[in-house]
C-alpha cells in the first residue's frame, strides 16, 4: 500500500490488489515506530494520519516478576515524533489507501487474490488473480510482491527461502481494558511465562508467547488451566480472563524468522514480509516493511517513470535493504535463544535482575541505546520521491 502510495504520488500507474473485501483482520502489527511516523513527517501527512485513533508511548518497559524495567525512552531521538504509535493497522491502510485514491495513477482493487504470475521470455509481466466477477489479469513492468510471510507471488517465482528458524509461537486474544489500567505497552515475565499488552483504548491486545508448535500441548490441558496461566503472569486480568470463552476466542500466530536468498528476478521483486518474515519481537516487521517501500520507490520510480525496469536497478533494492534486514534478524534470533527460550524453560522466580537491566534501572542515558535501535531502526529511510502532481502543477503556474 505504502509503496503504491509513493509511485502514483510520483506520476506512476499503480494497481494494489488486495485479496479481502475490507483490511479488518484483528491481531495484526500495530506498532508505529518513529522511523514510519518521520515518513509520514516528511511526506506531509503527519499531522492528518495522527488524528486517527491511536495511543502514544514516548517510554517501552517490561514487568519481570515485582521488578518493573524501563527499557527505551524515546523522547530524545531525532524525529519529529519521539514515541511510539499503537494504531490498528486497519486504519493505517485506509488511511494510506485514502492518499493513494487522490492522485488518478492510484487504482485499489479489493477482493482480488493473486494466484499464479504471468511469465513471458523468462521475465514476470503481470499477476493472474480472481475476483468476485472472474479471473481477472494484470500486466505490469514491474510486479511487486508484498503477500505476507506465506506469500504466493515468492513461492510462484520459485525464490530461494532460508529459514533461519524460530523457538516461539503466539498466542493473541483480546482482554477488556479498565480505566485505572496503567497505559503502557509492557512485556511480563513470571515464572517461565511472557506475555506482552498492547493497549487498543478500550481493550487489551495480548501476545502470550508459547514453545514453538506447543498450542495442541495447552488445548489438551483445558481452558480453565491457560486462564490462570494468563492470571499469573498478569494478575490485573484475573477477574477478566473468563472472557475468553472458548479456543475461538484465541489465534495462534506461528512465528518465522527468515529471508529470499535473492529479492527479485526479472520483472519482479518482493518486500516486507513476502521478502524477509519477522519475529514479533520489538514490533519492528511493519516499520521494516514500510522501509522497504521508501527505498524501492527512491530507486524505482525513475525507471518506471520511463517504462523499463533492469535487474539491476530491482538488485539494488536488494542490496540497500539487506543489511538492516539481516542485522535486525541477527538480534531477534539472539534474543530467541538467549533471553525469550531459556524465559521459557526456567521456572524459577527471579530474585536478581541481570546486570544489563539493572543498568537500564540506574542509568536513564542508557535507554536511549534500544529506543534508538527500536524506533529508528538500522540505516531508516527518508523520502525522496517528489509529487510530480505538485511540480506539475507549478509548472502551470
Amino acid at each position: 500500500m505504502m509503496l503504491g502510495f509513493l509511485l502514483a504520488r510520483a506520476g506512476i500507474e499503480v494497481v494494489v490488489l488486495e485479496k479481502h473485501a475490507d483490511f479488518l483482520r484483528d491481531f495484526r502489527g500495530d506498532t508505529i515506530h518513529p522511523s514510519t511516523l518521520e515518513v509520514m513527517y516528511e511526506l506531509g501527512i503527519l499531522e492528518e494520519f495522527l488524528r486517527r485513533p491511536h495511543q502514544e508511548l514516548p517510554r517501552i518497559g517490561a514487568q519481570i516478576e515485582d521488578f518493573t524495567v524501563p527499557i527505551a525512552d524515546f523522547s530524545h531521538l531525532p524525529t519529529d515524533c519521539k514515541f511510539i504509535a499503537l494504531m490498528r493497522q486497519w486504519d493505517f491502510l485506509n488511511f494510506i489507501a485514502e492518499k493513494g485514491k487522490l492522485y488518478a495513477e492510484f487504482h485499489l482493487r479489493m477482493e482480488s487474490e493473486v494466484t499464479d504470475l504471468i511469465e513471458e521470455n523468462e521475465r514476470i509481466v503481470g499477476v493472474q488473480s480472481k475476483t468476485p466477477q472472474g479471473g481477472l489479469k494484470v500486466r505490469a513492468d514491474l510486479t511487486v510482491g508484498a503477500d505476507g510471510r506465506h506469500s504466493v507471488v515468492r513461492k510462484r517465482a520459485g525464490l530461494e527461502v532460508i529459514d533461519r528458524g524460530a523457538p516461539i509461537d503466539v498466542l493473541w486474544m483480546r482482554i477488556s481494558r479498565q480505566p485505572s489500567d496503567v497505559n503502557q505497552a509492557l512485556g511480563r515475565f513470571r515464572a517461565g511465562r511472557i506475555l506482552v499488552t498492547i493497549d487498543r483504548g478500550d481493550y487489551w491486545q495480548c501476545a502470550f508467547v508459547i514453545p514453538k508448535g506447543a498450542f495442541d500441548q495447552i488445548k489438551q490441558k483445558g481452558l480453565p488451566e491457560f486462564r490462570e496461566e494468563i492470571a499469573t503472569v498478569a494478575p490485573l486480568f484475573r477477574g477478566r480472563v473468563d472472557e475468553l470463552r472458548d479456543w475461538n476466542d484465541i489465534k495462534l500466530l506461528s512465528v518465522a524468522v527468515d529471508h529470499l536468498r535473492q529479492w527479485s528476478r526479472a520483472g519482479l521483486l518482493c518486500i516486507g514480509d513476502a521478502a524477509h518474515a519477522m519475529s514479533p519481537i520489538g514490533g519492528v516487521g511493519i516499520n521494516l516493511a514500510i522501509q522497504d517501500a521508501v527505498a524501492a520507490a527512491k530507486f524505482l520510480a525513475e525507471p518506471l517513470r520511463h517504462g523499463a525496469v533492469t535487474d539491476e536497478q530491482l538488485a539494488k533494492v536488494h542490496r540497500r535493504r539487506e543489511f538492516p534486514t539481516s542485522m535486525t534478524q541477527e538480534f531477534q534470533v539472539f534474543a530467541h535463544k538467549r533471553f525469550i527460550g531459556p524465559a521459557l524453560t526456567d521456572k524459577t522466580p527471579i530474585t536478581r535482575l541481570p546486570l544489563p537491566l539493572r543498568l537500564l534501572q540506574q542509568f536513564p542515558v542508557l535507554r536511549r541505546i534500544p529506543a534508538r535501535v527500536v524506533g529508528l531502526g538500522i540505516r531508516p529511510e527518508h523520502v525522496h520521491t517528489r509529487d510530480a502532481h505538485i511540480d506539475s502543477a507549478s509548472a502551470n503556474c
